[in-house]
Formats: structure tokens, C-alpha cells, sequence
């Protein structure tokens, strides 16, 4: 199972963040959102990830006994629930799925990461993709593994596509075996810039005293005078 990398300040142990440095992350990031329109974050993954031709498609092929006991158990789903009771279970987890992060994985180790909507297409993924490579004239396509799928329908929405809350993709440029073109940098400059700056704001965050809870903020009240009351005994 291929992990990501753990966050580069807890590796290197640091507990301060230069202001300065804090300001300049910040910054990069929220220009990187203006530009290309959503929250991305780069890291790097432990273990390289799988190449395209790494593997024969063969390799996992879905055999007739997968297909009839997952046809099997569709069937025992539908005879035991209407079909109002689908629809009324589909639509509640649907509405409880608010974004979609996605990661697409490079053959160089690193991993983009963006948030999109649920209800957005792959082709907002593809054209994300077109901004942030290093060469977007090259044609590449995304597959999900395993089994290794090609994903093919553009006009698929992240939810239905199983990519809600979120999924692993993998990139690979479309181009025949022995092409150099299909060689490193797969990402902008620029983007690459972004490395590590997500966790910098996270650990400036983490970082900060925890301000004292209102409770403990209130000073403590003088007590109220109290009226001097006479007894009954007590004659003037």
C-alpha cells in the first residue's frame, strides 16, 4: 500500500515558524487558489507510484466468478428494498458529502491535491490537470488502480463516479513506450512551489497558545452589599 509522506515539520521536529516564512506560504496559496480556482496543496508520496506500463491490464482482470457474486448481492439488495427506499437512502448519503479531494498521483513520487464539488464533472479535473503539468501540449490520460481503469467519461460527476469524499488517481502521459517526452518534471515550476506550504500554515496553527476561555478571562465579581437588616428584637 503506497502512503504519503508524513508532514516534512514533524519529520524535521520543528516547533517555531518564521513570520516571515508564515506570510510568504500563505501568500503562494491563496494566489495558487485565485489562479486556478480551488484549494492544491503538493506533497510527496513514500513509494513511487505505479506506471502505466508497469503492469500488463491483464493483470486484473475481473473474473466471471467476481461478476456473479457482486450480481448476486446487487440482487438480494434490490429484493429486500424498495425502490423509494433506495432513492431516499442514495439522496441522504449524497447530501452529507459536501467536497471532493482528489489526489492524482505522478510516476515522480508527487501528488497534486485538489477539492472539488461533488457534483462537478471529471472534465474539471482534466482541465486542472491542462494548468498545473509541466507539458500540457503532451496528451496524457488518469486511471484508477486496481483493477486499472481508464477514466474515460468526462461528464461523469465526482459522486457518482465513486470519487466522493474523496479518491486516488494516477497519471500517465499517453504516448508509445520509449518517448522521452514522457520523462520528468510532470508539474509547473510554479506549482512544484508549493510543496510543503500547506503544512507550514497547519503547524503555524498547531502552534499557537490556546487563548484563555472566556470563563476564565471574567474577573471575579466583588460581592454585593448587603442590606443591614435589623432584627425584630432590636428596638431603637
Amino acid at each position: 500500500m503506497i502512503q504519503d509522506s508524513p508532514p516534512f515539520w514533524k519529520r524535521r521536529g520543528l516547533t517555531t515558524i518564521d513570520p516571515m516564512e508564515l506570510e510568504s506560504a500563505q501568500a503562494k496559496l491563496a494566489a495558487a487558489k485565485q489562479e486556478f480556482g480551488r484549494d492544491i496543496r503538493v506533497f510527496e508520496t513514500l513509494l513511487a507510484s505505479p506506471k502505466a506500463n508497469e503492469e500488463p491490464d491483464d493483470s486484473y482482470d475481473f473474473t466471471a466468478e467476481d461478476y456473479y457474486r457482486v450480481l448476486a448481492t446487487k440482487k438480494a439488495d434490490n429484493f429486500l428494498k424498495t425502490r423509494k427506499i433506495r432513492e431516499a437512502e442514495e439522496a441522504a448519503r449524497r447530501s452529507r458529502i459536501t467536497k471532493a479531494v482528489v489526489r492524482v498521483r505522478f510516476p515522480d513520487n508527487n501528488t497534486l491535491e485538489a477539492t472539488f464539488h461533488p457534483s462537478e464533472t471529471m472534465q474539471s479535473l482534466v482541465d486542472l490537470l491542462k494548468k498545473v503539468v509541466a507539458r500540457p501540449e503532451l496528451p496524457f490520460y488518469i486511471y484508477t488502480t486496481p483493477p486499472k481503469k481508464q477514466v474515460k467519461d468526462m461528464s461523469l460527476d465526482f459522486y457518482s463516479a465513486g470519487f466522493a469524499p474523496g479518491a486516488i488517481v494516477y497519471f500517465s502521459y499517453d504516448l508509445p513506450n520509449g518517448d522521452n517526452g514522457a520523462a520528468g518534471p510532470f508539474l509547473r515550476e510554479e506549482v512544484m512551489a508549493l510543496k510543503g506550504l500547506e503544512v507550514i500554515a497547519e503547524q503555524a496553527e498547531a502552534s499557537q497558545p490556546v487563548g484563555s476561555s472566556p470563563s476564565s478571562a471574567v474577573q471575579e465579581k466583588r460581592p454585593a452589599d448587603k442590606k443591614t437588616v435589623k432584627p425584630k428584637w432590636l428596638k431603637m
